[in-house]
């Protein structure tokens, strides 16, 4: 064991001494259940001229001590940040003084006592009183930065809140921009739903899903990788406009902006098209970007955005052609994007045609090009089995990927209501399966169903929540806005 472990030994052993002590003397902290908090550090200071001299009850964690003899300073830190407490012997009285100066950097009072400035003009509150509520066992470190405890941070993430404040502050901004999204859909007169995490069939996206067992059913249920078919049902229903914020699971790779778990909102909208989901994209995330920033121009690592509606448009087709310098309007047959891909080193799958072509291309180089908000409008209707045709150009579907510093932040289309049009994409996606593409649609007979039942004209789509906060917070990982990020188990 080396110094600094055996020292830390020590330290812990003498935390959990001076608990053992309060609770011989019958003060043990951990049976106080409740505590009357009456006000909070940033209340106190925001509204000063009217507090001072008032008495206050205010918690938190102890954060930082500071005194000799009969006099001491703390910094409280609770829910909105810290506030500095004068505590003085003569004024707690000599019992709970000498208590207190025992109390350790972690533990977590109550103290009631008077607000005033002190003589450095910082905003104090006097103690009368202090109980101690929750005893600290654990060594909170003195600095919680650089990439050697990057790891620590996302695993011991009530840690990571204590000491880092811009942390807690980019979780606030998360809140404040979910808020800022149901205000926006229920003022459109949307309604907000929950449809089944757990199902039989993993439909709605093309995505390996996470497999469980219903052990009383005896069948194997997926957790889900989209919500967007039981919100069709919806629509199908008789529910006009609907939307659901919520977790979705897909069991793939990991990286600075793939979680296998995230959070999304899907929102539809009977006889609506892919036209107005574009208007409603650019809105409710400026909007979000407003209400959780005050501003709708961002700084995302150094690169100046602008969220402001109107955004930009251009087809996949003519992006390619751009950026790639490859004209698909000139390629009539399967073999010709083959061809070409092969030339641009793409890899080609069996099975692949052109509008997969198209798909790869565009992947490969013109995604990274996308910086400012734009919208990628007319995919192939080879990767997109739930899009409704363009009627002027049937190989292409009225569907739309928003894309925000390179990243797809939102896809949606009109949605296809035609059920022989919609089993045929199923059973297209089922070939791709057996071709050896995991990810391609299952076939889903109730969904078709329902919209044999009659599915109005729908403009639908799926918002990446966890990207857009990470723009929204200068976040240079997805880890950074998941309070509890997936990580892999360092026990085994």
């Amino acid at each position: 064991m080396s110094n600094e472990e055996q020292s830390t030994s020590e330290l812990l052993k003498i935390r959990r001494e001076k608990l053992e002590h309060l609770q011989s003397i019958g003060k043990d902290p951990f049976k106080i259940e409740k505590v009357n908090v009456t006000h909070c550090s940033e209340n106190i200071k925001q509204n000063f001229e009217i507090l001072e001299g008032q008495e206050v009850s205010i918690a938190g964690r102890i954060m930082a001590k500071r005194g000799h003899g009969k006099a001491s300073f703390i910094n409280i830190q609770d829910k909105d940040g810290q506030i500095q407490v004068y505590v003085r012997q003569d004024r707690v009285g000599e019992e709970t003084y000498k208590m207190f100066v025992t109390y350790d950097i972690g533990d977590i009072l109550e103290i009631k006592g008077v607000i005033f400035k002190t003589k450095k003009e910082e905003i104090s509150v006097k103690a009368s009183s202090i109980r101690l509520l929750s005893k600290s066992l654990q060594i909170l470190p003195e600095k919680w930065h650089g990439l050697k405890d990057q790891d620590l941070r996302y695993r011991q993430r009530y840690v990571d809140l204590i000491v880092n404040p811009d942390v807690k502050k980019a979780f606030v901004i998360r809140s404040k921009a979910i808020k800022a999204i149901r205000e926006f859909l229920d003022e459109r007169d949307y309604m907000e739903v929950e449809t089944p995490i757990l199902s039989t069939l993993a439909g709605g996206a093309n995505a390996k899903p996470f497999v469980t067992h219903h052990n009383t059913l005896g069948i194997d249920m997926y957790l889900r990788i989209a919500t967007e078919l039981h919100l069709k049902r919806l629509i199908v229903g008789g529910f006009d406009r609907v939307y659901e914020i919520g977790r979705l699971f897909r069991n793939e790779g990991m990286s600075m902006k793939h979680n296998p778990e995230f959070t999304t909102v899907e929102l539809y909208e009977a006889y609506a098209d892919y036209h107005d989901m574009m208007e409603i994209t650019e809105n409710i995330v400026a909007h979000m970007a407003n209400k959780a920033l005050g501003t709708a121009k961002i700084n995302y690592q150094g690169k100046e955005i602008d969220l402001t509606p109107p955004w930009d448009k251009i087809t996949m087709v003519d992006a390619c052609k751009k950026y790639a310098d490859v004209d698909f309007n000139e390629i009539k047959t399967d073999e010709e994007a083959i061809d070409i891909a092969k030339k641009l080193g793409i890899e080609v799958r069996k099975g692949m045609k052109n509008g997969h072509i198209i798909s790869e291309v565009f992947e490969e180089f013109v995604e990274k090009h996308l910086i400012q908000p734009i919208f990628i409008t007319q995919h192939p209707v080879e990767i997109s089995p739930l899009a409704k045709r363009n009627p002027d150009n049937p190989k292409f579907a009225n569907r739309f990927e928003a894309f925000i510093n390179t990243w797809e932040i939102a896809n949606a289309f009109s949605e296809l209501n035609d059920p022989i049009d919609q089993r045929e994409r199923f059973e297209e996606q089922l070939l791709q399966r057996e071709a050896g593409d995991d990810e391609a649609h299952v076939m889903d007979d109730d969904f078709i169903n329902a919209i044999e039942v009659g599915l109005p004209p729908t403009g639908g789509q799926g918002i990446g929540i966890d990207r857009l906060m990470m723009l929204l917070t200068d976040s240079p990982s997805i880890r950074d806005v998941l309070l509890f990020p997936t990580m892999k188990n360092i026990n085994k």
